[in-house]
């Protein structure tokens, strides 16, 4: 397997752009002015549950533009990645642009790559704005996974192909059987995995104790339900899904989901969540007119596909990509995050790429506070931005698997 996809990336070159090169400065390079999130929060239990996707998508942008003190008729477009609501959540998401003050001359589109489409969404801004068709976008994602997660029904077209390709019937196949699939194949053990999970645990139970989530979180306030239908408000700005205390032994004791006989269980997989992101960019010199701030610089990104019922090797195949269009080798980046959605796919990567344990997820990962499948590619980008500036580090990278088989990762340069 690993020589077929050696074969399909080779001719994945590096970039020969002028601008965003690492550790040089060009007016054309694109930049991060500000990255902000909102907590995420359990699904069907947390402070979002009753919270639409647009309130919450609205939330961040309103904090981008309260940050920055932009105007906001100065962005030109806004992607927003999303993955489960009906018609792309596009209605939602222009619903939230407006509701925050984008005028309507800002234009507004979602896509879905899966569970990189909070990070397909700024590049895809990021590639307008190196294109010239923009001079301000904004990437984001936003996931309720509270309101529109569950099983899709497959249209009798979708079952004939199934019938006839066996990759294409591997991408019905559930996420959790494609984590056992990984660990069978790649003989990752239970106890590596709970151990990973009880480490994003306890990294994030230290993060939180220090604070260092407050520069990448808006509080919003949140319309809480409880079960008599009572309403209350409350202030939501702190991840809900970490668990202090939570250790390997215990984890241990865990039964596995999706098979009797596997390692995958609800421990060592990312949690279903819900929240936002929202990135904000433009060339260098656009930001030098208007007396922005630069936080950090887009570098480069690549998607690679790989076998849909392993599907969740996917960083272990864009990373290498990514990093060497950027310039650069696998121990030049400092720090990387690499979205938990089973610990069996991400000890399989870091350890397939010789990553040390200490480079990924520093602040804890999805295991430990959720993986809203839309946002997590925009969160990512405002938890290692200011995580890199903290440890006085340049070179980040942030990556994850998507379900049908493919992998995604974006080098970044902090500033």
């Amino acid at each position: 397997m690993a020589s077929r996809l050696q074969q399909v990336t080779s001719h994945l070159v590096p970039s020969s752009n002028v601008a965003n090169k690492i550790g040089v400065k060009s007016p054309e390079d694109v930049v991060i002015v500000a990255a902000l999130r909102t907590a995420i929060t359990r699904a069907r239990k947390g402070g979002f549950k009753d919270t639409l996707p647009e309130e919450m998508l609205a939330g961040v942008f309103k904090g981008l533009i309260e940050q920055t003190k932009i105007d906001p008729a100065i962005v030109n477009d806004i992607a927003v990645g999303n993955v489960l609501p009906p018609g792309g959540g596009a209605t939602n998401a222009r619903m939230a642009a407006l509701y925050a003050g984008f005028p309507e001359t800002s234009s507004v589109n979602t896509v879905n790559r899966q569970c990189s489409s909070g990070l397909q969404a700024v590049v895809q801004i990021a590639t307008a704005i190196q294109a010239g068709l923009i001079e301000v976008g904004i990437g984001a994602g936003v996931e309720s996974m509270t309101k529109n997660y569950g099983a899709a029904s497959l249209s009798p077209t979708s079952e004939k192909i199934a019938d006839n390709c066996s990759s294409a019937a591997d991408c019905l196949l559930p996420m959790g059987i494609t984590s056992e699939n990984v660990a069978a194949e790649f003989k990752v053990t239970r106890a590596k995995q709970d151990a990973f999970a009880a480490a994003s645990h306890s990294k994030a139970v230290e993060a939180q104790k220090n604070g260092l989530f407050a520069a990448e979180i808006v509080p919003l306030e949140a319309v809480v339900y409880d079960k008599d239908g009572n309403e209350k408000k409350v202030i939501v700005d702190r991840d809900d899904g970490v668990r202090p205390g939570t250790t390997p032994e215990g984890l241990a004791k865990l039964k596995p989901v999706f098979d009797e006989n596997g390692s995958t269980t609800a421990g060592n997989a990312s949690q279903v969540s819900d929240g936002a992101a929202a990135v904000l960019l433009m060339k260098r010199k656009t930001a030098q007119k208007y007396g922005l701030p630069i936080i950090g610089k887009y570098i480069t990104s690549a998607v690679v596909g790989v076998p849909p019922k392993i599907m969740g090797v996917g960083p272990a195949y864009a990373i290498p990509v990514a990093v060497e269009r950027a310039g650069l080798k696998i121990e030049d980046v400092d720090i990387y995050e690499i979205n938990e959605a089973f610990a069996s796919q991400s000890v399989y990567s870091v350890e397939k790429l010789g990553i040390p344990f200490e480079k990924v997820n520093p602040k804890g990962g999805a295991i430990a506070f959720g993986h809203p499948l839309g946002c997590t590619g925009a969160r990512q980008i405002a938890t290692l931005l200011p995580e890199l500036k903290r440890q006085n580090k340049k070179v980040g990278v942030t990556s994850m698997c998507i379900g049908t088989g493919m992998g995604m990762a974006a080098v970044f340069e902090s500033e």
